[in-house]
């Protein structure tokens, strides 16, 4: 019933309702924020970049093309404008444990620092990649969606950056999927 309910808001919202959007933002804004959040690593600016999402998702929701894709849609504008935002800034603050998956949490502080400083330290791509499977837990075809890559090549990207971590952190945190 939920996806069809989500179907039928993100129709309405492609021809211009204002309350479907709403209600679709509404739906997903927890999601978006945690998203935000492993991107901007603090409170505030991963606020003002769900508020800029949101609002470009509402300026663009008419390009939508799948309605059903709506989340995987919300999130590649999020993360396109994150790394536009994250050209500009430098952080250094740490991580907040409260918005970071299960399997994230399974390990001590000291062992999530290093992962997060090894996660840093990959090429865009494969972060995202990693960001969007462990932390957000999308599936590769969503990825590919999002990152506008086949999935073939989203596979590699993901083995490429386990491979890299596991030689930066000498430790296997990700298991093979």
């Amino acid at each position: 019933m939920r996806q069809d309910e989500e179907l039928h808001f993100a129709r309405k919202a492609m021809h211009g309702n204002p309350d479907a959007y709403a209600w679709l933002i509404t739906r997903h804004q927890e999601y978006l924020y945690k998203m935000a959040f492993l991107y901007m690593k603090n409170e505030q600016d991963a606020l003002d970049l769900v508020g800029v999402t949101i609002l470009k998702g509402y300026q663009n929701i008419r390009h939508l093309k799948k309605p059903q894709l709506f989340r995987t849609w919300i999130t590649s504008i999020l993360i396109n404008t994150a790394k536009n935002e994250l050209k500009k800034i430098v952080y250094y603050d740490e991580i907040d444990e409260k918005h970071l998956s299960d399997r994230y949490h399974a390990v001590s502080l000291e062992e999530r620092l290093d992962l997060e400083s090894a996660i840093e330290l990959l090429p865009e791509k494969y972060r995202t990649a990693i960001i969007l499977k462990y932390f957000s837990e999308l599936s590769v075809h969503e990825i590919s969606y999002i990152m506008n890559a086949p999935e073939g090549t989203v596979k590699a990207y993901l083995s490429r950056a386990r491979n890299e971590l596991k030689n930066i952190l000498k430790e296997d945190y990700f298991y093979a999927d």
